[in-house]
């Protein structure tokens, strides 16, 4: 039965695997993804990342295990069931001789015989121009586009169907620090507004940090490690960095229950204790720990 906004787990996935040949890429990936959340896939490269988009797209079949998006299994996803996808590639095929207003139209009606209920498809084209940045740039030639209005405009494409589920593949690779500013912005309005599931993998740990209500991290073919980037970094630091300073003069004292030295410590010092910073570990500290972790494992 097919899925409706709105009812059960955008994404579900249960004990993928994927083997070329003699090779396990997928040993048995198991994770969900809700209505309007972001999902964040991080792992070194081999871990079986792109493999596993492209299951969940439709594009690639899997050696084994269940897999269910927007309630279809993406083996057998018809033109209905894409609709209501969006990808955005790391770069797409050269529509160099293309209008920027041009294409977005000629993309967009495909999809206008695939609307759901609360959910019109495809944007309209001056919203869609102005919620990616390119409204200046409606006719300018797509081969004339600089390299960040092009990332742009590969995002506009991703997005015209205004999807259900959105796939990111380093949506942000080339964008300057206003590009990935605005396009922040516009996760949120999706995920917010439309109530679009995104599923993005990227190599930017600040980004992922600032994105994602979840993080994956992906070792060795499996699903390693699972949770907010401070639901991680509790799960992997036993200790948290404490720094403060007193009558002039810095500490710095480690502790297991942060919280708790904190209270002693005012309670003992009151508001002589100025400058107080309680550090636990990085998203990359504790992104890099948990894989050693799992290749050392294996």
């Amino acid at each position: 039965m097919v899925d409706t906004p709105g009812t059960g787990p955008v994404i579900e996935v249960r004990d993928l695997r994927m083997r070329y040949g003699d090779k396990e890429v997928l040993t048995g990936v198991d994770f969900t993804a809700t209505a309007g959340e972001v999902v964040v896939l991080l792992g070194p490269n081999g871990a079986g990342k792109t493999t596993t988009i492209e299951i969940l797209e439709g594009f690639r079949r899997r050696s084994g295990g269940d897999a269910l998006v927007l309630g279809v299994d993406p083996a057998d996803g018809d033109e209905p069931w894409r609709a209501r996808l969006g990808v955005v590639l790391q770069s797409w095929r050269d529509h160099s001789k293309w209008r920027v207003r041009e294409l977005l139209q000629h993309l967009g009606s495909y999809y206008a015989n695939y609307s759901t209920p609360g959910k019109p498809r495809p944007w309209a084209v001056d919203e869609l121009l102005e919620v990616v940045g390119l409204t200046g740039a409606e006719k300018t030639a797509i081969g004339r586009l600089s390299g960040g209005q092009r990332r742009r405009l590969d995002v506009a494409i991703g997005i015209v169907g205004r999807p259900d589920l959105l796939f990111l593949d380093e949506p942000t690779v080339g964008f300057d620090p206003e590009a990935r500013r605005d396009f922040h912005d516009l996760i949120h309005r999706l995920t917010d507004v439309d109530s679009t599931t995104v599923l993005l993998t990227t190599h930017d740990l600040d980004e992922a940090e600032k994105l994602a209500d979840r993080i994956l991290i992906l070792a060795r073919g499996r699903i390693v490690a699972s949770g907010s980037a401070d639901e991680l970094s509790r799960q992997v630091a036993g200790e948290s960095e404490i720094r403060w300073t007193r009558d002039g003069q810095r500490f710095v004292h480690s502790a297991a229950d942060a919280t708790g030295f904190v209270r002693e410590l005012f309670r003992q010092h009151g508001e002589a204790v100025g400058d107080l910073e309680v550090r636990r570990a990085s998203l990359e500290e504790t992104y890099m720990r948990l894989v050693r972790e799992a290749e050392g494992a294996a």
